[in-house]
């Protein structure tokens, strides 16, 4: 087996070793198109690899975990985390990486490069994995390159890769991955040619920046844009835009630049350069026999292609499968940097001041015409909220993955999830609540008759501490009753809240996990002193505090859309009482026909859009599973009795020692998690806010469990195992 191939080793029957991009590069190459230094790690070594390692039975362990066509994003994106980490913890056996450092260093020496993915069956005529498994750019030297190698082969598993090969129904556990490691160009100006523009036949497209091209794939410098006439070759039409930025070199990879005035008002290609990136890509289109999207760079005035690949219409977008819409949230550092400050900064004290103006009015003293306008008013606003929660803060919590996989690169942990510990104790909304509620029930602990009292159903005295708490409490949370959390927006008033603080004095105060600070604290230490450049240092803390904050706010954002919507009820409640005595007030017929409108099929639930479930819902099984499979998303082990949630009054059941089994954890539910034992989900993900109240709490946790609330009763013994995601029905209870 030969570990590297050089371009002229390269023939076209070898495309099923190299791959679609590899094979295409040398036949540019043979057709005297310029083309950097290549070669390539053809996919045989990574057969090898996997074989040598051990990693291909541990990969077939992970994604056979549960069937894949009913995981959810959440859980496709943890897979596909651990299964990156497998392959950044496995180093190459030493009978492959000596031979191969030893000719890297000899082709490349200190030389910058780009290694590239060059999947089998990528960029060919059927199918395009455009941006779906990983390059790198500015990597140097052979050791650093072989560990790149290793991040493009663990990309083959890629959330984004998966879920295309399953679109086109190829089997995962055949694909294979070759590498191509070129010397990298720093070109003046980059860019990409389309030889057919997808919005006309007789068009081709040219798009380029300054600098490097990883600002244009990743969405966060915007191009240049030609239109030109493919008969004639003449440009059609220029688009320019705001140019700000440029992509360079810097110490391990690229960094955003701005652009010095002398470029930001001049376009990157002047009309000479046009006609060469058209000569270069339709002579691509001429080699290859069909269109091609070229991606290209200018070294001094001269262009070399980087690579070229065929333009298909196959696209994963059009898939009906709902996880396929979450691909979009794969953000990059930038796009998520300028994404939180407006979400810190703008977005987050605009809800805050929504929520207080809905408050400040109260809908029972307004006339019926202002009570319509009223209503109107709140839901065009919640409608409004809830357009931005899916277009800016579920983007936004890719910033904690984005860190991940940051954090994993750098410090290479056995644990893929040791990054989350940095991440915690962050000063949630739900976790203040938890405070909160439980400063009231000291009250209880500390005055036998304050709880006798509560016990028989009578409220404080109104002028006592508790009393006073529990107003503030109710004001600021809501009564807990319902699945959003807001003022006044549900049925039962101060009874829910008493009934529940009752069921924590019965315990002793549980503080979230124990005080992590010093741990946490020598943990950051750790991963900062992984960087001695001091500008890479900047960047690794910038990557935290973008994670921490992405890590409060997938929580928080929550609990401020339920205030939003949580005022919407009230108002619509209003409406529905105004209604129901409209004849006896004497309500006009036009008032009442807007209400009419305005509160038909309304219902007292949250209306935060869910996207709907991919797995249908079974019927209880006539037998009882011993065993149950999810994902390990909280470490410890547990034991008691089940709660099975099935309406969110259920949790006002909740009783102390209990795990906690239900569909999926809002953040508004998250009350219970101070007397719960354990967290059992059918929704799977380390991320979802079962998941992260748990983590806070030192909660055993477990995810991704199919159909669990149908195959678990209430009052059935179970043990969670949140080190290896396992649910046993009839164990004993753990001390």
């Amino acid at each position: 087996m030969k570990t590297l191939l050089t371009l002229e080793e390269i023939q076209p029957e070898a495309q099923d070793e190299v791959g679609g991009k590899a094979a295409a590069t040398a036949v540019l190459a043979q057709n005297d198109l310029v083309v950097p230094v290549t070669v390539c790690v053809p996919a045989p070594v990574y057969d090898a690899y996997l074989d040598q390692t051990g990693l291909r039975q541990r990969i077939l362990l992970e994604i056979n975990r549960k069937d894949f066509a009913r995981m959810r994003w959440e859980e496709i994106w943890d897979s596909a985390l651990r299964i990156r980490n497998m392959f950044l913890t496995t180093p190459l056996p030493e009978t492959m990486a000596e031979p191969l450092e030893k000719m890297l260093a000899e082709r490349f020496g200190n030389h910058p490069v780009a290694v590239r993915s060059s999947g089998l069956g990528e960029d060919s005529s059927h199918a395009s994995f455009a941006g779906m498994h990983a390059s790198f750019m500015n990597v140097q030297g052979a050791v650093d390159i072989l560990v790149h190698v290793r991040l493009v082969w663990a990309s083959l598993w890629s959330d984004a890769a998966l879920l295309y090969r399953q679109e086109l129904k190829l089997d995962v556990t055949e694909s294979a991955m070759a590498v191509m490691i070129q010397q990298l160009v720093v070109g003046s100006m980059s860019g990409i040619f389309f030889s057919v523009s997808p919005n006309d036949a007789d068009q081709a497209v040219i798009e380029a920046v300054y600098g490097l091209n990883q600002g244009l794939v990743d969405g966060d410098i915007e191009p240049d844009r030609w239109l030109i006439d493919r008969s004639s070759h003449r440009i059609l039409s220029h688009t320019a835009p705001e140019r700000s930025h440029r992509m360079l070199p810097a110490p391990g990879g690229v960094a955003r630049h701005v652009l010095p005035p002398g470029l930001a008002g001049a376009a990157p290609l002047t009309s000479d350069q046009v006609t060469q990136v058209v000569a270069a890509g339709l002579m691509a289109e001429r080699i290859f026999g069909c269109p091609q999207d070229v991606e290209w760079t200018f070294d001094g005035d001269h262009i070399v292609v980087l690579q070229s690949r065929p333009i298909t219409s196959a696209a994963i977008a059009d898939s009906d499968d709902q996880r396929v819409w979450y691909l979009s949230l794969h953000r990059s550092f930038d796009n998520l940097s300028a994404l939180r400050d407006k979400i810190v900064d703008h977005l987050i004290p605009q809800m805050i001041a929504t929520g207080d103006h809905m408050a400040a009015i109260d809908p029972g003293s307004l006339t019926d015409a202002e009570l319509a306008d009223e209503i109107a008013r709140r839901k065009a606003e919640n409608d409004k909220w809830v357009g931005v929660y899916w277009a800016e803060f579920i983007p936004f919590a890719h910033g904690i993955r984005l860190f991940g996989q940051f954090y994993n690169d750098a410090v290479r942990p056995e644990d893929p999830y040791e990054f989350m510990q940095l991440l915690e104790k962050t000063n949630l909304k739900s976790m203040e609540r938890n405070r909160l509620l439980d400063q009231m029930a000291q009250h209880l602990r500390g005055d036998a008759g304050l709880r006798m009292r509560i016990e028989q159903g009578r409220l404080p005295d109104p002028d006592s501490p508790l009393a006073k708490s529990l107003g503030t409490f109710i004001a600021r949370f809501g009564d807990l009753t319902c699945s959003v959390s807001g003022s006044s927006q549900c049925r039962q008033g101060e009874d829910a809240v008493l009934k529940l603080l009752l069921e924590f004095s019965r315990k002793p105060a549980r503080p979230p996990a124990n005080d992590k600070t010093v741990s946490i604290q020598a943990l950051q230490q750790r991963f900062l002193d992984r960087f001695s450049d001091s500008a890479q240092r900047r960047q690794a803390q910038s990557f935290l505090e973008l994670g921490r904050t992405a890590y409060q706010l997938r929580d928080d954002d929550n609990i401020y859309l339920g205030r939003i919507e949580a005022n919407l009820f009230t108002a619509m409640r209003e409406g529905q009482q105004r209604l129901a005595t409209a004849d006896r007030h004497g309500m006009s017929e036009t008032v009442r026909a807007q209400l009419s409108e305005l509160l038909a099929g309304f219902e007292q639930q949250s209306s935060q859009p869910t996207r709907p479930s991919l797995s249908p819902k079974l019927s209880a099984p006539a037998t009882q599973a011993r065993q149950l499979v999810g994902q390990p998303a909280g470490p410890g082990l547990a034991g008691g009795p089940a709660r099975v949630i099935h309406h969110h009054d259920d949790l006002l059941d909740f009783q102390s020692g209990e795990v906690l089994i239900c569909d999926a954890v809002d953040p508004n539910m998250t009350f219970v998690a101070p007397l719960a034992q354990a967290v059992v989900e059918r929704r799977g993900g380390m991320l979802i806010h079962g998941a992260i109240i748990a983590r806070e709490y030192g909660i055993a946790c477990v995810t991704g469990v199919p159909d669990v609330t149908e195959l678990i009763q209430t009052g059935d013994r179970v043990t969670v195992d949140g080190y290896l995601g396992i649910v046993t029905i009839g164990a004993e209870q753990i001390d």
